[in-house]
């Protein structure tokens, strides 16, 4: 979708930083859009939590693209999506990414984990050699058909070999190419300073929610995927959940006009109108 690629190129572009909220469904997707957010993006370990699998590497290229097409013709605003390691060699990762730009994503990171990859905050990751990666990077921005679309490379090595490591890959992953950086696995405040100082000179994504986004803006960050949301989807939903088998019932203020707002938010009035159209 050529018109979300240039939105998100021009978000990517403006001083303040992009803040896109996990998803990993068209419902949550509407709501962040109809709530305002500019761009959303599509959490592996929520896609992989959503088909009932731990984020440990076991859904597949085509799970992930039923998942992206789903959303990116949900919303209108641009789609940011996990892409894991690109499902395979250099030739894998040309193939994911036009799978992905044809299904509708705006941008897609690929990372340098060994497959199966395990979630970013998880203990025991392992990754590729750096010169195995490069390519990779090289196949994911040749294969995009729109120059647009953004290629994010991620790298998971700072738990795993530390931050010289990890300067030396982001910098040889921009030299390939990428348009935005991503160190993932960020635990503290302190590993936050340092990601914005060691790596000023490239622009940088920030998976999390260590500071308020008003604090984070000074970072310099352009990208913030925002964990919050996906664990207040889990949190919220648990506690109803437990409210209801403890009490037989559910305290929600307002509930008829709730239900009118999904009914709205869905878009029953526009389908309804559009099957009197062809009725009447």
């Amino acid at each position: 979708m050529v018109e979300t690629t240039e939105n998100l190129r021009q978000l990517l572009n403006r001083s303040d930083m992009l803040v896109a909220p996990f998803v990993y469904d068209c419902l949550q997707a509407k709501l962040a859009e109809r709530t305002g957010f500019a761009a959303v993006y599509m959490t592996g370990f929520g896609t992989a939590a959503a088909r009932g699998f731990p984020d440990l590497g076991l859904l597949t290229m085509a799970e992930m693209v039923q998942n992206v097409r789903a959303i990116a013709h949900a919303v209108s605003i641009p789609v940011i999506c996990d892409a894991d390691t690109g499902y395979g060699n250099p030739i894998n990762v040309w193939r994911t990414v036009r799978e992905y730009e044809e299904a509708g994503a705006a941008a897609l990171h690929i990372e340098d984990q060994v497959w199966p990859k395990k979630c970013g905050f998880l203990a025991g990751k392992q990754v590729i050699p750096l010169e195995e990666m490069v390519p990779k990077v090289r196949a994911a921005c040749d294969a995009r058909r729109d120059r647009n679309f953004v290629i994010i490379a991620r790298t998971d090595a700072l738990a795993v070999n530390g931050w010289d490591d990890v300067v030396r890959r982001a910098h040889a992953y921009r030299q390939a190419g990428a348009d935005l950086i991503f160190v993932d696995g960020i635990r503290t405040v302190d590993d936050l300073k340092d990601y914005a100082s060691k790596l000023a000179d490239l622009p940088l994504l920030y998976n999390g929610a260590l500071l308020p986004i008003a604090e984070l803006q000074r970072y310099g960050f352009r990208l913030n995927i925002h964990t919050s949301s996906l664990m207040a989807a889990y949190v919220h939903f648990r506690d109803a959940l437990r409210e209801l088998k403890q009490t037989g019932k559910l305290e929600l203020p307002i509930t008829g006009h709730l239900f009118g707002e999904l009914v709205e938010l869905m878009g029953v009035p526009e389908t309804e109108a559009l099957s009197k159209k062809y009725t009447s």
